[in-house]
């Protein structure tokens, strides 16, 4: 088993540190003590701190912090940042009107007829 994800290992007791109010994500206002804390709450993959903690969901989309937070996390696991799988990014999406929508249906159904 990868040593990354083998929850069943004890990464030690969460024990603050001096500069656990840093923050890390500027957009989210994630700090490394928040970061910290979740990899020992059992969040062991960027995914996860991703979905937990919204690190990286900002206006910069983790242009920013990224490489701070594969860092944090790799440190308290004990593992090289390498070996941590990188984050399901997404293509940026935007809201589009409801009207978009209506107007494709009522093409598809003139196709269809």
């Amino acid at each position: 088993m990868n040593q990354v994800n083998d929850r069943s290992r004890d990464i030690g007791p969460y024990v603050a540190a001096p500069d656990d109010d840093m923050i890390i994500c500027r957009c989210e206002e994630i700090t490394k003590g928040e970061i910290r804390r979740a990899v020992h709450d059992g969040m062991f993959t960027l995914t996860e701190i991703r979905r937990y903690l919204r690190t990286g969901m900002g206006l910069c989309q983790g242009q920013t912090c990224s490489k701070l937070v594969k860092g944090i996390v790799a440190r308290e696991l004990g593992v090289s940042p390498a070996e941590l799988e990188p984050v399901t990014s997404r293509v940026p999406m935007r809201p589009l009107e409801m009207r978009i929508f209506a107007k494709e249906a009522k093409e598809g159904e003139q196709d269809e007829k």
